[in-house]
């Protein structure tokens, strides 16, 4: 499958349209899917984004997307296409609309346009809104055509799979602010970091603070020293958002993406529209309880708003578990999966087994066809099968993985460690044997292990007796044979 994504990744967009289509197009690739960006004024930063994640980058030169060069547009993306044929063209760009679509038809046999305006019609295949509004129902109408699939609230957040795995480690908050988190995008036209720490420094009382900034924030200088002063963390262009929203109590931000990046992970947050088009967003969200959004003026937005309903905040411990409670109910991190069903593509998340899944890795465990393809093909005891469970969690050099599909498991992957080298053992849950899920867990499983287990340089599995279906999942995976033993490098 080819896919190409026409976003806009400008400065003055900031990373959130970029970061949305970057976790649809990895999860696509992990399926052996090829991407290519197609951007106009990429900043530096968020091209050597695109560098690193291994997808095409292609720059559109012509003209902009400015009122009037639509059309320009079109004939720009559609010679950037013309050298392979597309099954996907992405669109996450608020300046094009259905006129650019129609031009682009005859490029991708499918179009999926991302939008969380409602302000102008569309001609495409499938219509994705993430944002949760209390018309979204309607909210669209009639701007797509009668036969468009639409995509529509936070069950179809795009984010990326550090959430998911972060996700996991936390619960929903209901203690002591320790901790607080301000981010306001990559781009911040408006200083409202700066706005926020002159807040913060009269208020946090030794408090720690992580502050997140793009490369390309045009106060940078300002926002480092600052946070040098009142003891603040400042990083820049971070990799690490989940981890810190993770490790946060409470955040202080702006709306649209990373709103649904911290409810997944139940951070509660003081949400804040820095443009005219997040007004709604964050007012439905705030109605149904997901955020903290009080009314204010965006101009005159003052240090003393913020300051006294930070305050509020952190002295109310239920209104945050109930955000925090409400924001993990709303999004829970399997929505770039049910976007890749959508295009055709099934998408395999993992998660590490917690004694939780006792009853049933057991069960699982013990069904026929499972003993059957076992070194041991007795029946598992339960006292003996809690023991062993308890060894495996407790032990850093034995990973236990389930793999999941829009939140229902469908196997389980296991890498004993050893020096540089790691055993794996994968079987899948009785009853969902669809074609490839075995393959496709496999090679999620090594993607998983290369990146969290850098020492780990080779895996190795042993296939029992004539268990065709195991051969051919190793041999088609690239493992070389050797006897019963099937090994292969692997690398992040």
């Amino acid at each position: 499958m080819r896919v190409a994504f026409r976003v806009d990744a400008s400065r003055e967009m900031g990373t959130g349209h970029l970061m949305r289509c970057l976790a649809l197009a990895d999860a696509l690739s992990e399926s052996g899917a090829e991407a290519r960006f197609l951007c106009r004024d990429l900043p530096t930063a968020l091209r050597e984004i695109l560098v690193r994640s291994g997808h095409e980058v292609r720059e559109l030169q012509n003209g902009s997307t400015g009122q009037g060069s639509v059309s320009q547009d079109a004939l720009d993306t559609t010679q950037a296409l013309s050298d392979e044929s597309w099954d996907w063209l992405v669109v996450d760009h608020y300046g094009l609309d259905a006129r650019w679509e129609s031009a682009l038809h005859a490029a991708a046999t499918r179009l999926l346009v991302i939008d969380d305006l409602a302000d102008r019609n569309h001609d495409c295949d499938v219509l994705l809104d993430q944002n949760l509004y209390t018309d979204m129902a309607t909210r669209y109408g009639d701007r797509v055509p009668a036969a468009c699939q639409q995509l529509l609230g936070p069950r179809f957040a795009l984010l990326r799979p550090e959430f998911g795995r972060w996700r996991e480690r936390v619960k929903a908050r209901d203690e002591t602010v320790r901790r607080l988190l301000v981010s306001f995008g990559g781009a911040d036209p408006d200083n409202k970091t700066g706005l926020v720490l002159g807040a913060l420094a009269e208020l946090h009382g030794g408090l720690p603070v992580d502050v997140v900034i793009g490369a390309e924030h045009s106060r940078r200088e300002q926002i480092e020293a600052a946070c040098l002063a009142s003891g603040f963390t400042c990083h820049v262009q971070t990799s690490r958002m989940a981890e810190l929203m993770a490790n946060a109590d409470l955040a202080i931000g702006a709306g649209g993406v990373t709103t649904w990046e911290r409810c997944s992970m139940g951070l509660p947050a003081f949400v804040v529209a820095v443009a005219e088009n997040q007004r709604k967003q964050v007012r439905d969200a705030a109605g149904l309880g997901l955020v903290y959004a009080p009314d204010y003026q965006i101009k005159g937005l003052s240090a003393s708003f913020v300051a006294r309903h930070t305050l509020v905040l952190m002295e109310n411990a239920a209104l945050r578990q109930g955000m925090s409670q409400r924001g993990m109910e709303a999004v829970d991190g399997c929505g770039v999966s049910r976007v890749c069903r959508q295009m055709g593509v099934r998408s395999i998340d993992l998660r590490r087994a917690a004694h939780e899944d006792a009853g049933n890795l057991f069960e699982w465990r013990n069904h026929p066809s499972i003993r059957a393809a076992s070194g041991n093909r007795e029946p598992l005891e339960w006292q003996r099968h809690q023991e062993w469970l308890r060894s495996v969690l407790s032990d850093p050099d034995r990973l236990l993985l389930i793999g999941q599909e829009d939140g229902s498991a469908v196997g389980v992957v296991r890498f004993d460690i050893a020096g540089d080298a790691a055993e794996v053992s994968i079987y899948l849950v009785p009853g969902t044997h669809r074609p490839g899920t075995g393959s496709q867990l496999l090679h999620v499983a090594e993607r998983w292990l290369a990146s969290c287990r850098s020492d780990v340089r080779s895996c190795r599995a042993r296939v029992v007796g004539d268990n065709r279906r195991s051969h051919g999942l190793f041999s088609s995976a690239g493992y070389d044979v050797d006897s019963t033993w099937y090994s292969k490098r692997i690398s992040a």
